[in-house]
């Protein structure tokens, strides 16, 4: 069941409850709500975790822990999704993210070397940063609302394969039980 299958990849509650970067939320964690594993749950936490992942801030995790207790999602699904922006992949996320954006504000492509330093953002940023958010928060919808809708299908595909096996269990079960009574019927228990 989807269930199962998504168990096995997130953090645990007491995970999630020891991270540093979560403790100033203190005994907000422990509402059991925050860790149901059930459709809507699973469904918007995948919303919250991806479109927190594609925002261009630091300390993601605890905005995204935010956004579950607002929603009242899962968790650990929430905080786990904003790693789709880890230090590999931001550099490519956020330059398709600002190329998107400038193409959306219809502004000219700029010829600016990006470097990571603190020196280069305080300096360059305030010449990207309306393309680059309007980019961040389109990705983040449109892939947040894929991410939920994802979800809610393959949720609801889990539940029907679940249901079509215990069918044919079932009917497996009763063709046995027919068979064993046409057996009996046709052959009368003899006397030891």
């Amino acid at each position: 069941m989807a269930r199962k299958f998504i168990k096995r990849f997130i953090p645990s509650s007491a995970t999630i409850k020891e991270h540093p970067s979560l403790r100033f939320l203190g005994k907000l964690l422990h509402d059991p709500n925050l860790f149901h594993l059930n459709r809507h749950s699973v469904s918007v936490a995948f919303f919250v975790g991806i479109f927190v992942a594609f925002i261009p801030i630091p300390f993601q995790m605890p905005v995204a822990a935010c956004g579950a207790l607002l929603f009242r999602c899962n968790l650990p699904i929430s905080v786990a999704l904003v790693w789709i922006t880890n230090p590999l992949t931001m550099p490519p996320i956020y330059f398709a993210c600002y190329q998107l954006g400038r193409w959306m504000l219809q502004l000219e492509p700029s010829s600016i070397n990006v470097e990571f330093t603190l020196e280069w953002i305080s300096n360059k940023l305030i010449l990207i940063w309306e393309p680059l958010l309007l980019g961040c928060l389109t990705c983040g919808l449109v892939f947040g609302a894929l991410g939920y809708l994802v979800m809610r299908y393959f949720w609801r595909w889990q539940v029907i394969q679940t249901w079509e096996k215990r069918k044919k269990r079932r009917a497996a079960r009763q063709r046995l039980i027919a068979k064993h009574l046409i057996e009996e019927n046709d052959h009368p228990h003899k006397k030891h």
